[in-house]
C-alpha cells in the first residue's frame, strides 16, 4: 500500500507539471505499465482529483479544475484564506519566498472551483496595500505568466518600453525572476529573435496562447536579468575601482543592481547604471570602501557635490 500511495502522489504531482500526458510518458516516468497508471488515475478521481483523459492525437491525462477541493485537504474558507495569504506573499520581498508563494498559488489556482477563484480575486480587488519602494504587478497577471512558463506556451502582452512608445510582444516565456522591488520576465521575443527581459510592471493584456514551443538554449535568467538590468539605458553608467576583494564589495552591495568583477585579489570593478548622479555617488560611498571613479567624468562632480553637503551639514551641527 505504501508504494502505491507513494506513487499516486508522484503522479499528482507530475499531472501538476504540464497540461496533458499521455498514458505511455506518465508510465516511463513512474517504472511502471500503463495499465497501472488507469488504475492511479482511478484513485486520484476517488479522492476528488480531476483527472480527465481523452483519446486520439494530442490526446492524454490532464488534471482539470475541480468542481470540490480533495478531501485532505482544505475547506472553502481555508482555501481562500490560503490563496489570499498567497497573493500576498508573491508580492513580498522575503528571499525565496516569492517564488515559493506564486509556485503554491499556481498549483492551488488549477484545482480550485471558479466559485472559489471569485471569491479570491473578490477580496484582492477590494484590498489596497500602503506603497513602497516595489512596482505592484497584478497578481492575474503573475499567474499567467507562471502558468506560460510552466507549461511552455506563447504570451502576447502589450508593452510600454522605457521612452513611452507602446509596442505589442509574442515571446516564449522561460523564467519569472523577482529582484525583490520588481518582476522581470525572461523570454524569447519570436518577432526580435532575440533574449529580451520584460518588466511586468509596464506589461499589458496578458494573454497565454494554446501555441506550445520547444525550449531553447538560453542564458541563465537570473543571471540574464541582473545584467540586464544594472546596463539598462538609464542616463548614466559608471565605472568604479573599488580597493578591496570582490567578496567584501558583493557584502556591502545589492549585486542585484550593479556588476561587480574582480581585477585582482585585493580590487573590483563596479559597474551601476542609474538615472540620478547624486544616487551613485551616495552608493560609492555607502561602500565604506577606498574607490576611484572611473567614468563618467559628471560623476567626480557628484561626489564633490555630494562631500560639500556632508561638510556643510556637519559644520552646521
Amino acid at each position: 500500500m505504501g508504494d502505491t500511495t507513494e506513487r499516486v502522489l508522484r503522479l499528482l504531482s507530475l499531472l501538476q507539471q504540464r497540461p496533458v500526458w499521455s498514458g505511455p510518458e506518465l508510465a516511463e516516468r513512474l517504472g511502471v505499465t500503463t495499465r497501472s497508471i488507469r488504475r492511479d488515475v482511478e484513485r486520484l478521481r476517488g479522492l476528488g482529483y480531476p483527472v480527465h483523459a481523452a483519446q486520439g492525437v494530442g490526446g492524454g491525462y490532464q488534471l482539470g479544475r475541480g468542481k470540490e477541493l480533495p478531501p485532505l485537504l482544505l475547506d472553502d474558507a481555508e482555501a481562500v484564506a490560503i490563496a489570499v495569504s498567497l497573493r500576498l506573499a508573491a508580492g513580498g520581498t522575503v528571499t525565496g519566498a516569492s517564488e515559493a508563494a506564486l509556485s503554491t498559488l499556481a498549483k492551488l489556482d488549477q484545482v480550485m472551483p471558479p466559485r472559489l477563484r471569485s471569491e479570491v480575486k473578490a477580496i484582492h480587488d477590494s484590498t489596497v496595500t500602503l506603497s513602497t519602494a516595489q512596482d505592484l504587478v497584478d497578481g492575474d497577471v503573475l499567474l499567467t505568466l507562471a502558468r506560460a512558463c510552466r507549461d511552455l506556451t506563447r504570451v502576447r502582452f502589450g508593452y510600454d518600453a522605457r521612452d513611452g512608445a507602446a509596442t505589442e510582444r509574442w515571446v516564449e516565456p522561460i523564467r519569472l525572476v523577482a529582484t525583490g522591488r520588481r518582476w522581470y520576465l525572461m523570454a524569447w521575443d519570436v518577432d526580435r529573435e532575440d533574449w529580451r527581459t520584460f518588466r511586468l510592471d509596464r506589461m499589458r493584456a496578458v494573454v497565454a496562447s494554446t501555441w506550445r514551443f520547444k525550449p531553447r538554449e538560453h542564458p541563465d535568467p537570473a543571471e540574464y536579468v541582473q545584467r540586464s538590468v544594472s546596463h539598462s539605458p538609464f542616463s548614466h553608467h559608471a565605472r568604479v575601482r573599488v580597493r578591496a576583494p570582490l567578496e567584501e564589495v558583493a557584502a556591502r552591495t545589492d549585486v542585484r543592481w550593479v556588476t561587480l568583477t574582480a581585477i585582482d585579489e585585493s580590487t573590483t570593478l563596479l559597474e551601476s547604471s542609474a538615472d540620478e548622479l547624486d544616487w551613485l555617488a551616495f552608493h560609492v560611498v555607502w561602500l565604506g570602501f577606498e574607490c576611484e571613479i572611473l567614468d563618467p567624468p559628471e560623476l567626480r562632480d557628484a561626489a564633490v557635490g555630494l562631500a560639500a553637503r556632508l561638510q556643510r551639514a556637519v559644520a552646521s551641527g
